[in-house]
């Protein structure tokens, strides 16, 4: 395989698990599922069918005969014919009745829908496991102050654990959306060559409401509630974009993640997981490059971009139904899946192995933290029976100084020395000291992780138990 294109989804990134759901084998499988279940309901609703035939059919629904499908589509260049007849070939009894009725896209479509809702139940999973790890960090330092930034300035101090709810508040309105895009997806059904149903209207007499139970039943048979309403040849293609349009949504949330984490690398504040024999860089053997999360961000950039494949094809479908679809679907949608299970196993595993440097952060935070307690100081110099307005001037005087020992001449925040030292504020620099645990500068941020928690996640988190306890594995 070394001579030949290989994705580097299904090579270095994808799981296991997602590649199935993709491949070959679970797509033609699912065709010969779908052509027992259409005549498993044709029998039911009154055709010559017998249940030898359908036997017949169940006995060779997964031993796919590929090496005559793959012959007979050199000669005929039709991919679903060249399996009616590899099918056909298998049971000779029933290949008189594979198909009945049926345009390729009952195979097509169907099977597409099929596949990408079990694709969307495996998102789903590994986005449940990514929001449990993240509510475990997030209740750990919930009291662990920390600087905030605005413009990656500094800013008011939150903790730890409150920045971990803002990547968790955007991973629950992702799986608000997949949840809702999951409850809506419906098959294709039976509709025939043009949406119409006119060969299954055909098969039964002109009896509509046998073409209607059709459907249901079908859908039925398959695991969903019922088809699309209407359709032309194709179920809309609409339903790509909006599949697409989550996982991308999913993928902004990650991208936004692995920033925060990389510039905190970059402090030495927070690192991602770095194994032992690791390297970081090729010429640099001190360097611990982050890297899992640039992958994040570089698998994120790929699936905001796909998702202009489904909205492109959607926008430019003529009439009941145009081929130019076929190649950007092959491409785009399982493409997107599988760069988004690649996301999400890297970000459960950067979480669950995610390091805090609480000194490090408590450096930073006492750097800064003179400047931000400026107003409790000038109030506690107002009760000593200073001047407010006078006061205040003096403050933003002494904090240009210190702004500029720290800045200019590279020494260290100085500002309580310096309000110290004038006798307009009557406060020692051990009382000034005093006012410097960062936890009170944090406000509401440890009990806002704990409500959240308590009347967002744990619920979500409760309600999918069974799906929690996963671990990802990393192949690079």
């Amino acid at each position: 395989m070394n001579d030949r294109y290989v994705s580097p989804l299904s090579e270095r990134y994808a799981s296991r698990e997602m590649q199935y759901i993709f491949s070959p084998d679970k797509k033609f499988k699912t065709w010969r599922k779908l052509w027992i279940a259409l005549a498993e309901t044709e029998k039911e609703l009154g055709l010559p069918i017998t249940d030898e035939q359908i036997e017949e059919l169940k006995a060779h629904a997964e031993d796919i005969n590929y090496d005559v499908a793959k012959e007979r589509e050199r000669l005929v260049r039709h991919d679903v014919m060249s399996h009616v007849y590899a099918y056909g070939v298998q049971c000779p009894k029933a290949k008189g009745i594979i198909h009945l009725g049926a345009t390729s896209c009952y195979v097509g479509d169907n099977t597409d829908i099929i596949l990408m809702t079990e694709a969307l139940l495996l998102v789903k999973k590994k986005l449940l496991n990514v929001i449990a790890e993240l509510a475990k960090f997030a209740d750990s330092y919930k009291n662990q102050p920390t600087l905030a930034f605005t413009h990656f300035q500094p800013a008011q101090p939150t903790t730890v654990g409150k920045r971990a709810t803002l990547w968790l508040m955007d991973l629950t309105l992702d799986l608000e959306d997949l949840e809702h895009v999951l409850s809506s997806m419906k098959l294709l059904g039976s509709k025939g060559t043009t949406g119409t149903q006119a060969s299954f209207l055909e098969l039964f007499d002109n009896d509509h409401e046998k073409c209607r139970r059709a459907d249901q039943r079908i859908a039925e048979k398959m695991g969903f509630s019922g088809c699309y309403a209407v359709s032309g040849q194709t179920y809309s293609r609409k339903i790509d974009s909006r599949v697409l349009s989550v996982l991308a949504g999913i993928a902004q949330s990650a991208h936004k993640f692995s920033n925060d984490v990389r510039l905190l690398q970059h402090l030495k504040e927070v690192e991602e997981p770095f194994e032992k024999n690791q390297i970081g860089s090729s010429a640099m053997a001190y360097k611990r490059n982050p890297m899992r999360s640039e992958r994040i961000a570089s698998l994120a950039n790929y699936v905001m971009a796909d998702v202009m494949n489904p909205m492109l094809v959607a926008s430019t479908q003529w009439f009941e139904r145009t081929l130019d679809d076929s190649a950007n679907k092959r491409l785009s949608v399982p493409e997107g899946f599988l760069a988004v299970d690649g996301i999400l196993d890297l970000y459960m595993n950067v979480v669950d192995g995610l390091v805090v440097y609480p000194k490090v952060i408590e450096k930073h935070m006492l750097a800064e933290l003179p400047f931000m307690a400026t107003e409790n100081i000038m109030m506690d110099a107002v009760k000593a029976g200073g001047d407010r307005q006078e006061l205040h001037e003096k403050i933003r005087t002494l904090s240009m100084e210190a702004g500029k020992n720290v800045k200019v001449n590279g020494q260290e925040n100085n500002l309580l020395e310096l309000i110290a030292a004038d006798p307009a504020f009557n406060l020692t620099l051990e009382e000034l000291q005093k006012t410097m645990d960062p936890i009170k500068y944090v406000g509401r941020a440890p009990k806002q992780v704990e409500e959240f928690l308590e009347e967002v996640v744990n619920p979500l988190l409760e309600e999918n138990k069974e799906v929690l306890g996963m671990k990802a594995e990393i192949f690079v």
